[in-house]
C-alpha cells in the first residue's frame, strides 16, 4: 500500500524579478511528502530549499505548477482560505523560535488555538507537554527559558492543533548540540509515536540523520534522494559533484 501524501509539489517553478533581474529559484520541482514521515530538504545556499518549503506551506506563491496539502490544492486559494489552511492544517517551527515574550510557555503553546477560538484537547495537551518535557516550565516566559526549552515550546505549539504537516526551517540553527539533539529527538518521536508529518530544511548532516528521507536540491532542482540517512551517507552525498555544499 502506498503511504498517503500529506504535501506535494507538482512541476513547481518559482521565478523572482523580471528581465535582467530575474532569478529562477525552483525549476519544475515535483516531490511528495508521505503522511507520518520525517523528511529533510538539503542543498547549498541558493539551491531553493527554503523557497520550496515556503511554497509548500502556502507562505509564498508559485509561478507555475501546483501545491497540495492533503487533498487541498493550495495554489489558487484566496487569502482568507489560505489563512485558514495555514492556521488549521499547517504547523511552523522557525530558527528564531517566534515566541511572544509577554506570554508564558503555556500561553504561547495555546496561542494558535486561542486565535482560532478553540480549546486544546486535554488528553492531547498532556501528551504533547509530556513529550516535550516542559510540565515544570509552563508558567515561565521565554526570557526565563533556555534556547532549547524555547524551541520545544515552539514545537509543542506547532503540534497542538494536530496539523496535516509541520514545516521546520533550520529548527536547531540557534541551539547548541545537546539542545539541538533534544529537539530533533522530540521531532522524530512525534513522527514515530504520533504519526506527525514533518518537512525540515537543514544544512546539518547530523540533523538530517534523524529523518526518514533526505531530498537534495541544487540550482532549483531535485538532484538526489536518500532513504534512512546517517550522518556519513548524508556527508557522502553532499560531497558528490551534484549536491556539493
Amino acid at each position: 500500500m502506498e503511504t498517503p501524501v500529506a504535501a506535494r509539489a507538482e512541476e513547481v517553478w518559482k521565478v523572482y524579478g523580471k528581465a535582467e533581474a530575474q532569478v529562477t529559484a525552483l525549476r519544475g520541482v515535483s516531490a511528495s511528502f508521505g503522511r507520518g514521515r520525517f523528511t529533510a530538504i538539503m542543498g547549498p545556499s541558493g539551491s531553493g530549499k527554503s523557497t520550496l518549503m515556503h511554497c509548500l506551506a502556502g507562505l509564498d506563491t508559485v509561478t507555475r505548477g501546483t501545491v497540495h496539502i492533503g487533498g487541498t490544492e493550495v495554489t489558487g486559494l484566496n487569502d482568507k482560505a489560505l489563512t485558514r489552511l495555514r492556521r488549521d492544517r499547517v504547523g511552523f517551527i522557525f530558527q528564531q523560535f517566534n515566541l511572544l515574550p509577554t506570554l508564558t510557555a503555556a500561553e504561547n503553546i495555546r496561542l494558535p488555538l486561542d486565535i482560532a477560538g478553540k480549546k486544546p484537547d486535554p488528553q492531547w495537551w498532556d501528551t504533547v507537554i509530556e513529550t516535550v518535557g516542559l510540565s515544570d516550565r509552563l508558567s515561565h516566559r521565554p526570557a526565563q527559558l533556555s534556547g532549547g526549552q524555547q524551541q520545544r515550546v515552539a514545537c509543542a505549539r506547532a503540534l497542538m492543533s494536530r496539523p496535516d504537516v509541520i514545516f521546520a526551517d533550520e529548527p536547531t540553527g540557534n541551539l547548541d548540540s545537546k539542545s539541538g539533539a533534544e529537539v530533533l529527538a522530540f521531532l522524530r518521536d512525534s513522527v514515530r509515536e504520533h504519526g506527525q508529518t514533518i518537512v525540515m530544511v537543514t544544512h546539518d548532516p547530523v540533523a538530517a540523520s534523524y529523518t526518514d528521507r533526505v531530498v537534495f536540491l541544487a540550482d532549483g532542482s531535485i538532484v538526489h534522494e536518500l532513504a534512512n540517512p546517517t550522518p556519513e551517507t548524508v556527508l557522502e552525498a553532499m560531497k558528490s559533484g551534484e549536491v556539493l555544499v
